[in-house]
């Protein structure tokens, strides 16, 4: 398993993206090149892919922004394709993600998940995020 930036809007990676984003919802039109290559090149998003013998096998977006009190990090799409869930692949994205944020100086990363994805709910709680009271939970970094 090879978890990687995405530095381009390629065909492959427009395709992987076609192919992961239905399964979170149905009521978005997953992204094209454009999209994807403005993601790519804002400062504020990282976009992660997992690959499985070559094959993208999951995906993750991480926001990076600055605003007045800090620096803040959201998780956003969180998604693994169903033949590969349950054998890492989501806690290695998210592994990732948190280690960048981190690095950018984030005290804390935030995401949201629906409660019927129970899996993807457990394994954010298994990694140290908190559930808030506004369904938004938040990974605080241990200060050293």
């Amino acid at each position: 398993m090879t978890i990687d930036v995405v530095d381009a809007a390629t065909d492959e990676i427009v395709e992987a993206f076609a192919r992961l984003i239905p399964q979170l919802t149905d009521s978005v039109t997953p992204p094209g090149h454009e999209a994807l290559a403005r993601m790519i090149t804002s400062e504020a998003t990282t976009l992660f892919v997992v690959r499985l013998d070559g094959k993208i096998e999951g995906a993750l977006a991480l926001g990076i922004y600055r605003i007045p009190t800090g620096v803040r990090a959201w998780i956003e799409d969180v998604v693994v394709s169903p033949e590969m869930r349950g054998r890492g692949v989501g806690q290695a994205l998210v592994e990732r993600a948190l280690t960048l944020a981190r690095e950018a100086g984030a005290a804390s990363v935030e995401l949201t998940s629906r409660p019927e994805r129970e899996a993807a709910n457990r394994l954010y709680q298994r990694l140290g995020f908190e559930l808030r009271t506004t369904n938004v939970y938040r990974f605080t970094f241990a200060t050293a």
